[in-house]
């Protein structure tokens, strides 16, 4: 159930992003004022949005019908792909068909939320937009995802742990079906005819023949189920590195984001105090010339009287 708080939170994140600053302020300050101090701290944490993650919450509130259908083509993927991976028969062509249009109308509102707005839909914008896009499509209404309308930053796609989870018992973290454990089938022997005293070390020739190429083979499982193992140790190994390094990539990031809003802000705070100065300094102008014009008046019926 919707509280008086989120109802007012989720009105900051619709107003335009250059009074988000000063809207978010303004809320805590009345939560405040109203004795909430506890949910107006809250508020005073909440990031600006980037522009990408702005435009993304705008299509959210303003683009519903469009969104739930990514939302939900997203939903019935999952569930497609999830049943290819138990081996159960599955269309994934219709719901990839349904995301994919749902994405190309959502990508084109969000061009002209953009125009609308004073900001160019630039091809890095946009395609930031789409990758947040079709990451809420993949995480769609799962517990703990990042929540549609509220963004303030960019959304990147899943990962490895979070998609393993959609991955039924039985599947490998690689995502190739675990084979079955070998199972060497037993079947009884037919009595053979009493064979000759002179046959029982041929006998015990092929008994230790068998006994060698059961052995021969076992190892070879070994070596095989080793490699494999160290391969998938590569993969982990590959896996962790690459994570390390986008989290200090997003990290820079976030930091270089905060220092160009605080340069913005304060752009844009001495673009207005400029705007002032110039209507002020337009005012005098006006009024010297409405003086001179009322000089040049008197000039004027002073000579007549002078005439007369």
């Amino acid at each position: 159930m919707a509280t008086a708080e989120s109802d007012e939170v989720d009105s900051l994140f619709q107003v335009a992003l250059i009074e988000f600053t000063s809207a978010r302020n303004a809320l805590a300050a009345k939560l405040k004022k109203e004795g909430r101090a506890e949910e107006a701290e809250r508020v005073k944490t909440l990031g600006k949005p980037s522009v990408s993650a702005w435009v993304a919450n705008q299509l959210y509130w303003k683009q519903r019908k469009s969104f739930d259908r990514l939302i939900a083509a997203g939903e019935q993927f999952r569930k497609a792909q999830s049943a290819q991976l138990a081996g159960k028969t599955a269309d994934l062509r219709a719901p990839l068909d349904a995301r994919r249009e749902a994405l190309a109308e959502l990508t084109r509102h969000a061009a002209s939320i953009l125009r609308d707005t004073g900001h160019p839909p630039s091809p890095e914008t946009m395609r930031r937009v789409t990758t947040t896009l079709e990451a809420l499509a993949t995480y769609g209404e799962q517990p703990g995802g990042p929540q549609p309308g509220r963004l303030t930053g960019d959304v990147a796609p899943p990962g490895f742990e979070a998609l393993a989870a959609l991955v039924p018992r039985g599947i490998d973290r690689v995502g190739q079906r675990q084979a079955p454990p070998r199972i060497i089938p037993f079947s009884q022997q037919k009595p053979h005819p009493k064979r000759k005293s002179g046959d029982a070390e041929q006998d015990a020739r092929a008994a230790e023949a068998e006994r060698r190429a059961r052995e021969a083979e076992a190892r070879r499982e070994l070596r095989d189920a080793e490699r494999a193992l160290e391969t998938a140790r590569k993969a982990a190994k590959r896996a962790e590195t690459a994570m390390k390094e986008a989290a200090a990539r997003a990290k820079a990031a976030e930091k270089e984001k905060a220092a160009l809003e605080s340069r913005f802000e304060k752009a844009s705070a001495s673009a207005e105090t400029a705007r002032q100065d110039a209507r002020k300094v337009a005012s005098e102008a006006e009024d010297a010339a409405q003086t001179l014009d009322d000089a040049e008046r008197a000039v004027r019926t002073a000579r007549e009287k002078l005439k007369n």
